[in-house]
């Protein structure tokens, strides 16, 4: 644990826990973003009672237990939203305190207002151009299920002609959806949905 004036950094899911769970414990309002569920979980996560948002980027919906897990928050009275945008992985509690997941799975809480205020209006930017989670899997329809094969064909080089026509769709309809895919990976190129797909454990 590193500690400054308004700003201490956790190391792992158990110090973070331990460090933050009285902030959950009677919140009135949690926003959460992140890029993968397994962010920020916890084997003692704290029940919260107040309006709860949560933002996830589309790679979540493509592993079925990620998308399970954001289907049954959904369906316990959370709102969750799907943005293709970047974000930063962060929990916002009661507009004071901000939670930034680093890379090395270090938890920087921040509670100076000004830099949580600036965190939350990001947050917010984000949060009304995205998609509930419903209407975004909607819009997508089965990608979900086609997903992995079209990962493979991307992956073993097979020209968009012939990877149409061994996923049986029009070759109009494979580029849409590769297309699509990549949007939902987050990702500019096709091999870097490769690349995507394998830190996901998609293939």
């Amino acid at each position: 644990m590193e500690t400054r004036a308004g700003v201490v950094v956790l190391r792992g899911h158990r110090e973070l826990y331990e460090r933050t769970w009285h902030l959950f414990d009677k919140a009135r309002e949690v926003t959460f973003a992140a890029s993968d569920v397994r962010t920020w979980a916890s084997h003692n996560q704290p029940p919260m009672q107040g309006r709860i948002r949560k933002l996830y980027r589309p790679g979540v919906l493509l592993d079925p237990t990620s998308a399970q897990h954001a289907r049954h928050v959904a369906a316990t009275g959370a709102q969750v939203r799907i943005t293709t945008s970047d974000l930063n992985e962060t929990i916002i509690v009661d507009r004071r305190v901000a939670i930034l997941a680093g890379d090395d799975r270090t938890f920087t809480v921040v509670w100076i207002p000004n830099v949580v205020q600036a965190v939350l209006t990001l947050f917010n930017t984000v949060w009304s151009q995205s998609k509930s989670l419903a209407d975004y899997e909607r819009a997508y329809g089965d990608l979900w299920e086609i997903a992995p094969r079209i990962l493979e064909l991307l992956g073993s080089g097979a020209p968009d002609t012939r990877a149409a026509k061994a996923m049986g769709m029009p070759l109009r309809i494979y580029r849409r959806r590769v297309n699509d895919l990549l949007a939902t990976l987050g990702a500019d190129s096709r091999f870097q949905a490769g690349a995507r797909a394998r830190e996901l454990g998609l293939i």
